[in-house]
């Protein structure tokens, strides 16, 4: 393992995190390669679901957030796992959907590949059964 691709992985997953907190939806996208393989599995009824290429897509994506749920009621990252350009990162988070007042529990896990210093590799695990009981009227 290069200790260089290590700290770069680490350094971009940590900015990530600080401008994903911040909502800097710019500064997100531009983590981002220009090409990159970004999916987030789940049910259709979660807005943020499903498979994105391209910029506009990830401003939709980082934007959904705000127009679907309130401030996160806690957002914790339990563990980072660095290996070279790997990182996966496992937390917990729990929001309030505003359409129906209700609020999920999620743990998840976050498997990214960062190659040159931008994100190729996005992959969202999550409770979608636990979000999408919340999104039921």
């Amino acid at each position: 393992m290069s200790t260089a691709t290590t700290t770069s992985t680490a350094a971009v997953v940590e900015t990530f995190f600080t401008r994903f907190a911040a909502g800097d939806v710019p500064g997100l996208i531009d983590l981002f390669a220009d090409e990159f393989d970004f999916v987030v599995e789940g049910a259709p009824r979660i807005p943020w679901s499903g498979r994105r290429s391209s910029p506009a897509e990830l401003e939709e994506f980082f934007a959904s957030f705000g127009k679907f749920l309130g401030p996160a009621k806690e957002y914790n990252v339990t563990a980072t796992v660095i290996d070279g350009d790997n990182a996966v990162v496992v937390g917990h988070n729990s929001f309030e959907v505003l359409s129906t007042r209700k609020v999920f529990d999620n743990h998840f896990a976050l498997h990214m590949v960062v190659k040159d210093g931008k994100i190729t590799t996005y992959r969202m695990h999550e409770d979608s059964h636990a979000i999408n009981a919340a999104f039921e009227g």
